[in-house]
């Protein structure tokens, strides 16, 4: 018995060395296979690289941004060397190169493509750029120019108030000095660090983890800074009392003198932060042409065969549209914040003229109906319709076309109400001229309602390539704009207007 169980466990034992011997051996050829496959990857790795190298040799002194796009076109030759679709579509366009159709098909397939570096450096860039517009735009709109102060119950409680400011200022300047960086608050509740400046911080990536750390890191700081507020505020409706009596002049003086100080400095922060944001808003633009730039080229080395002129303007509208999508609304509203004095002017316009006819803008009487329209329409309808389709796209390229196909309703509708007027007239192809458009223009602009428009067209300024503003987009965006700005400037000269078209 003893020996049946010494064998046993002797033969257990063998059993168990003989697996372990095969998963040495089988830990030994898997490691030689992995050394085998990294220096055939290190091999191919190099080749692909000498191949990137002599694509760029020709440059002569390699700049950063060489390098980098050196960088890029090595991985995406690595891509190709993975994946076989990128060879179907090079020998499906050379087979047939004026077909043009192929190009967005071809470049709409590839932004699908998420492992792409192409797709991975969109998304690079798209991120860079929100993390830049967050912290701008999300503190929401910022508020109407400061409005003149309202005495509480007489001058003597506003200059109590001054007295109490001018007290709190002292202990809470002293309390934020050891606290933090002291900040200025400006009116419309934005704060900007003075020590580092905002232009300052438009070089640092914005991080939404970073900036919950540091609300976590310093909640005392938040919490103190509302009860501040929420003091004041109750300070505000306390008024009530009898004030003490000052019986001299200086005193009054003195502090007439500081609140006359005081609305200045606010004054001054306003103008500080509206040129803050200026400053963003053009870094921000410069980024997003680099951007753009660098996926045009990036995408026409990986494709050759896109490097046309009418190959390259469907690849970069491609790009556009998929670059802006995630990122219009936030990018318009710091257009917007740049553009507020100018979208009030514009909406105090709209309401003063709400109910204006064609005619009180400037319109010449044989470019619109004599007769009153049906209930509820008026002249240029269409054109306003279409106008308004602008706020849906979120494509600069969409944008300007819409603009586009609204000038063009315009010319329809004014060659229809000529022929109205002229009984034996024909239509024709030049129905209006250039001094008759702006008026109608301005008109459409009104019955529109929108005052963003100034701001979609200021977007369209700065992100539509040249190319476009030199033919018929340019001109309908130059008399979008023109007509944008008289709408601007009407409720200034409001004396012009009929007595019964005011509100």
């Amino acid at each position: 018995v003893e020996l049946r169980a010494y064998w046993r466990k002797l033969k257990a034992f063998v059993k168990t060395l003989s697996l372990q011997r095969q998963m040495m051996e089988n830990l030994i050829i898997a490691k030689a296979r992995q050394d085998a496959l990294q220096r055939k990857m290190e091999e191919r790795r190099l080749r692909l690289q000498e191949e990137a190298n002599r694509r760029f040799a020709a440059s002569g002194a390699m700049t950063a941004e060489d390098q980098e796009q050196r960088s890029l076109y090595t991985n995406v030759l690595e891509y190709e060397q993975d994946h076989d679709w990128p060879k179907l579509w090079k020998a499906k366009i050379k087979e047939n190169p004026d077909n043009v159709t192929l190009v967005p098909h071809l470049v709409s397939y590839l932004l699908s493509q998420s492992d792409h570096p192409l797709v991975k450096l969109l998304k690079k860039h798209q991120y860079r750029i929100y993390n830049r517009l967050y912290p701008i735009v999300s503190k929401g709109h910022p508020q109407s120019p400061a409005l003149p102060l309202r005495a509480s119950r007489s001058s003597h409680n506003l200059l109590h108030l001054v007295l109490f400011i001018c007290l709190c200022e002292k202990s809470v300047d002293h309390t934020e000095t050891q606290r933090k960086p002291t900040r200025t608050v400006s009116s419309s509740g934005q704060s900007f660090s003075t020590d580092s400046s905002l232009s300052h911080d438009l070089h640092v990536n914005y991080d939404e983890d970073d900036v919950e750390d540091v609300e976590e890191a310093n909640p005392q700081v938040t919490v103190d800074r509302e009860n501040s507020f929420e003091d004041l505020e109750q300070f505000l409706t306390q008024l009530d009392w009898a004030p003490p009596h000052i019986s001299t002049d200086d005193t009054t003086s003195d502090l007439e003198t500081k609140c006359d100080h005081l609305m200045l400095d606010e004054s001054h922060v306003q103008e500080l932060e509206m040129r803050a944001l200026k400053e963003h808003l053009k870094a921000v633009v410069k980024d997003i042409h680099i951007a753009l730039d660098q996926l045009l080229s990036l995408c026409l080395l990986s494709f050759e065969c896109l490097n046309t002129a009418s190959s390259k303007d469907l690849c970069l509208a491609s790009i556009e549209e998929a670059f802006f999508m995630p990122l219009w609304s936030a990018l318009l509203a710091l257009f917007r914040k740049v553009n507020r004095e100018r979208e009030q002017a514009f909406e105090a316009s709209m309401k003063l003229y709400r109910d204006a006819s064609p005619e009180d803008v400037g319109v010449t009487s044989k470019l619109f109906p004599q007769e009153p329209c049906l209930q509820g329409s008026y002249p240029y309808e269409s054109a306003v319709q279409e106008l308004k389709l602008i706020l849906k796209d979120c494509c600069p390229q969409r944008k300007l076309e819409c603009i586009v196909r609204t000038l063009r309703q315009i010319c329809v509708c004014a060659e229809e109400y000529r022929c109205l007027h002229e009984s034996n007239s024909t239509p024709t192809t030049a129905a209006i001229g250039a001094d008759d458009l702006l008026p109608i223009l301005s008109f459409v602009a009104l019955r529109s309602q929108c005052p963003q428009l100034v701001s979609e067209c200021a977007a369209l300024e700065e992100f539509i390539h040249e190319g476009y503003l030199i033919g018929e987009e340019g001109y309908c965006l130059t008399s979008m704009q023109s007509a944008l700005a008289y709408v601007e400037s009407l409720h200034t000269g409001g004396t012009h207007l009929p007595a019964q078209t005011l509100i």
